[in-house]
């Protein structure tokens, strides 16, 4: 699967969900709950225990059926080894431009985060084929995509942090291409307490919230009263 075809599989999903968990069993039934609730992509960070096996072990279970990355990606060699084992796009929190280089030295997709305008046209010009807009929420959320859309209508932008399904409309209508989701879709707690159908759920509403917001991107109207 090619950097292009991944990038428009992620923008048709329009959602990548971070698995930041304590344990690969929860990995595995989080991705269960997800394509159950209609999202086929996923990213499992470094920081589970073990992350590199545990990619490796969804990406042979579930083949096909989903499209795995890693995240949390800091270096090079770390990006290499989550590629060996089956990433097909490398996420990063910060901008490092080795480790864009080793992804698509491998011809995977990589999404590294910024921020401020130097660093998302900077991440732009390093051939990111998206930038992870993080910490969205704590600048202006929708807001700030907006403003940064502005100047920047060519880069495929991934908003990340706290977004809710009350919310993603304003972040399609401001023109982020996807979002990205931790716990507001993916709760360790709910999943540890055996409540996996709730995370279904929450897919299910989110891929309906994206859908509607790309068919009418104008929120709807208050009538003052």
């Amino acid at each position: 699967m090619s950097r292009a075809s991944v990038c428009h599989h992620i923008e048709e999903v329009g959602l990548v969900p971070v698995l930041r968990l304590p344990s690969a069993e929860l990995v595995v039934r989080a991705v269960e709950a997800l394509l159950a609730g209609g999202i086929s992509v996923c990213e499992v960070t470094m920081t589970v225990p073990g992350a590199i096996e545990v990619i490796r072990h969804i990406v042979q279970r579930f083949g096909a059926r989903a499209l795995v990355g890693a995240g949390t990606v800091l270096t090079a060699e770390d990006a290499i080894a989550c590629i060996d084992a089956g990433a097909r796009f490398i996420v990063s929190p910060g901008l490092d431009l080795p480790t864009i280089s080793a992804a698509h030295s491998r011809d995977v997709a990589a999404l590294p985060g910024a921020l401020t305008p130097t660093e998302v046209i900077t991440a732009w010009k390093a051939g990111a084929d998206m930038v992870k807009i993080f910490p969205c929420s704590a600048v202006g959320g929708a807001k700030y995509v907006r403003a940064l859309k502005g100047p920047l209508p060519q880069v495929k932008m991934l908003p990340t942090g706290g977004i809710s399904p009350s919310t993603a409309h304003e972040y399609i209508a401001a023109g982020a291409a996807a979002l990205g989701m931790g716990s507001e879709l993916v709760d360790a707690a709910v999943l540890a307490s055996g409540r996996d159908s709730e995370v279904t759920d929450r897919a299910r509403e989110l891929v309906a919230a994206i859908q509607a917001a790309r068919s009418n991107p104008r929120p709807p109207q208050v009538r003052s009263t």
